[in-house]
């Protein structure tokens, strides 16, 4: 499976291996407990974040393991959202420092 990630006019297709969510879904309950109890997205907090928002959290850091060469990172960032957003096929990540501009799509 393969997410399509575009962070300004850089693109690049991040392949997610068969069964990789399936052994992955304990790692991801719990990235959802410690967001459970809230996260700060940009310059705000944010209490109880949804789904979107929590993607947009993931995103983010998708984009410093990217920029860091941690692949093991990004694959686990990928991973996640595509758990939570199965119909995602590309993401947008904002790379300026506001996070709830990064979008999601289905193309």
């Amino acid at each position: 499976m393969q997410l399509n990630l575009i962070i300004d006019d850089w693109s690049m297709n991040l392949e997610i291996p068969d069964g990789y969510l399936a052994s992955m879904q304990d790692s991801f309950e719990k990235m959802d407990r410690d967001m459970d109890r809230g996260w700060q997205i940009g310059q705000r907090w944010v209490r109880d974040p949804d789904s979107t928002q929590r993607c947009q959290l993931v995103a983010g850091k998708l984009l410093t393991a990217l920029e860091t060469d941690n692949e093991q990172l990004a694959l686990m960032m990928g991973g996640y959202i595509l758990s939570r957003m199965p119909d995602v096929k590309q993401v947008v990540i904002d790379n300026t420092g506001s996070p709830e501009e990064t979008s999601f799509s289905n193309r």
